[in-house]
């Protein structure tokens, strides 16, 4: 039995190794594609350097940021051999709800400066190839790491991100639903600062109490009849509270629920603007809720907050 298991983790490494190998293949063929299709149809060398560019700085930044998070992260915790991890109840699925929401960032932001460098086609494929391929080798890092392990749900998450940003793009051309993120710092970060953060920067990372996520629809992207504030959403967000123990929801005097919001939101990229300037960096900042006043469920109880964040 033992070696039927080694056997079998080592046939699943091997094939998580090719997925990875293809994923890469697969992105920089099709950003070779465009680079050599814009020099052969495109005699603009604005876009030829654009492209280049782009690919150059996007491969070098990926691998650079992955290289220093291997060392910054991981390198304090001990290595192990590859090995599966089932986090599928921890924190109530919040930390799914960040991974589906990086991943659509990734992809969308990176789709987007592929599409400014003249992938006028390819740009979404080429977005959600390179973020899904980033992402898979973060799983492996966790793989190879005693205090966490390779986590399918956390693949299924990642996918689930990008996805929605590549469906969207291919069928709608546009973003009816944008996921977006908020924080508020919680008190409970001070009861387990360890685990939650002991200051701001790690509770906007840790502290899933103080983290909701959102997914906001934008009126004037749903109907091209609405010409006044169109930059106005209707947001869904789902958040947790009292939530202090990744797997268990107990703890002390604290028992962990979720919580559903309905509330509204901006579009940013849809406001009249004309400065480019100040219009690019809105467009950056969107993936931010807006505070806006929200209705709370919660343990089947709805609370009205004059503001939300």
């Amino acid at each position: 039995m033992i070696c039927i298991g080694l056997t079998m983790q080592f046939l699943i490494y091997s094939y998580l190794r090719i997925i990875m190998r293809l994923i890469f293949l697969f992105s920089f063929l099709l950003i070779c594609h465009w680079i050599d299709g814009q020099a052969s149809q495109n005699d603009s060398l604005i876009y030829k350097k654009r492209l280049l560019i782009t690919s150059t700085s996007s491969g070098l930044v990926y691998s650079s940021s992955l290289i220093a998070l291997n060392n910054i992260w991981y390198k304090d915790y001990p290595k192990s051999n590859f090995h599966f991890f089932n986090d599928s109840r921890n924190w109530l699925q919040m930390d799914k709800c960040g991974h589906a929401f990086s991943a659509y960032v990734l992809s969308q932001k990176t789709g987007e400066v592929f599409r400014w460098s003249g992938a006028k086609k390819s740009y979404p494929w080429i977005g959600f190839s390179i973020g899904m391929s980033y992402l898979a080798a973060l799983e492996l890092m966790d793989a190879y790491n005693s205090e966490w392990g390779f986590s399918g749900y956390d693949v299924v998450a990642n996918f689930s991100g990008g996805a929605l940003y590549l469906t969207q793009e291919l069928v709608f051309k546009k973003q009816l639903v944008i996921p977006k993120f908020s924080f508020s710092p919680s008190p409970y970060a001070k009861v387990r600062p360890e685990i939650l953060g002991s200051n701001f920067s790690e509770q906007l990372l840790k502290d899933y109490n103080g983290q909701t996520y959102w997914l906001s629809l934008p009126i004037g992207a749903w109907s091209s009849k609405v010409k006044k504030m169109n930059w106005l959403c209707l947001s869904f967000g789902y958040s947790v509270d009292q939530k202090l123990v990744g797997d268990e929801n107990l703890y002390l005097d604290f028992k962990a629920s979720r919580q559903f919001l309905f509330s509204l939101d901006v579009d940013l990229t849809r406001l009249p603007i004309k400065n480019p300037t100040l219009k690019k960096v809105l467009s950056h900042l969107n993936m931010i809720k807006i505070p806006f006043p929200a209705l709370l469920f919660q343990q089947c109880k709805v609370y009205a907050k004059p503001i939300y964040f």
